[in-house]
């Protein structure tokens, strides 16, 4: 089976016209997290300041790119020396409280998008579940994201698996074109709802109808995807349909919400290209309070329990 770049396209203008017909009012993102919901057996001496950990150093790598790390492939590890529980909890702090000031890393600085790279690889390290991968379910709130937040949707995911590695670059620039075109649209809460066979995505949005005035139309993005768990740490995710809930919009919000209606992009990828893209996300770490899933071009998220 060839997979060609016009068949995305194909796929893409079948889906966008039905997901911008409504959108619910999505405030500005606040963190659903507080540090203080994290085990407090860390003591104060015992952290390392904020001021510390963000003092430029010139020896530090300047820029990240996820090439870097291509040619290791990591596995998951189990930490089960109790003596480590302190270093998580310090480790989760500073991770948070960075995700809570940069807007889930949209606003990072470089410096500060390689602290949270060092951090991510700290906590992965000591991760204290085994088999995260069967060990992840409930709902999750996206809190960092490595790359544009949307990518975190099994929709995009299915869009950058099914063209390809040769096409990467390809997909890259799509999707900075998609960000710079919604850029005036305001992104809300983005979630994730995991169960044992399903990955469930919402994204609230809020997208400006005339440049200039404080009118919008806003709603939940809402799509499913097939899950199964192959490995200890590793998800094969297979998208099933996209559908908007909670418009604004007078009518047509109770015409979606009472019709369910669902654009079925699964079968569009069927129809078109013979099958569903297999998009995989590998979990290196999970606790009761966040998760940290990367996809297959290491692209890392990081979740906070609901």
């Amino acid at each position: 089976m060839k997979i060609t770049i016009g068949a995305i396209s194909t796929i893409s203008l079948i889906v966008t016209p039905a997901l911008i017909r409504g959108f619910t009012v999505a405030p500005s993102y606040r963190p659903l997290f507080l540090a203080s919901s994290f085990s407090s057996s860390t003591s104060p001496s015992s952290l390392l300041p904020l001021t510390k950990l963000w003092t430029t150093d010139e020896s530090a790598p300047s820029d990240y790119d996820s090439d870097d790390l291509s040619s290791v492939t990591q596995t998951v590890s189990v930490d089960e020396n109790e003596e480590d529980v302190s270093i998580r909890d310090a480790l989760k702090r500073e991770l948070l409280l960075i995700s809570s000031v940069t807007n889930r890393g949209d606003s990072a600085t470089e410096e500060e998008k390689n602290i949270v790279i060092d951090l991510v690889a700290q906590l992965e390290a000591l991760n204290p579940t085994a088999d995260p991968a069967h060990n992840s379910q409930g709902e999750w709130d996206l809190s960092y994201s490595s790359v544009q937040s949307f990518r975190s949707s099994p929709f995009f995911m299915a869009i950058r698996t099914a063209l390809g590695s040769d096409n990467k670059q390809v997909a890259e620039t799509g999707f900075d074109i998609h960000d710079r075109a919604t850029a005036a649209s305001r992104v809300g809460r983005v979630r994730q709802i995991v169960s044992e066979e399903e990955l469930v995505s919402e994204v609230e949005l809020a997208v400006g109808v005339v440049p200039g005035l404080p009118v919008s139309i806003t709603g939940t993005v809402i799509t499913t995807a097939g899950l199964s768990a192959v490995t200890e740490d590793t998800w094969e995710v297979r998208v099933r349909g996209t559908k908007v809930k909670g418009s604004n919009v007078p009518l047509l919000n109770q015409y979606l919400d009472d019709f369910a209606v669902e654009v079925p992009v699964g079968e569009a990828y069927s129809a078109i290209m013979g099958a569903v893209p297999v998009s995989i996300l590998k979990t290196f770490y999970v606790d009761e309070g966040i998760r940290i899933t990367r996809d297959d071009d290491d692209n890392f998220f990081v979740f906070a329990r609901v």
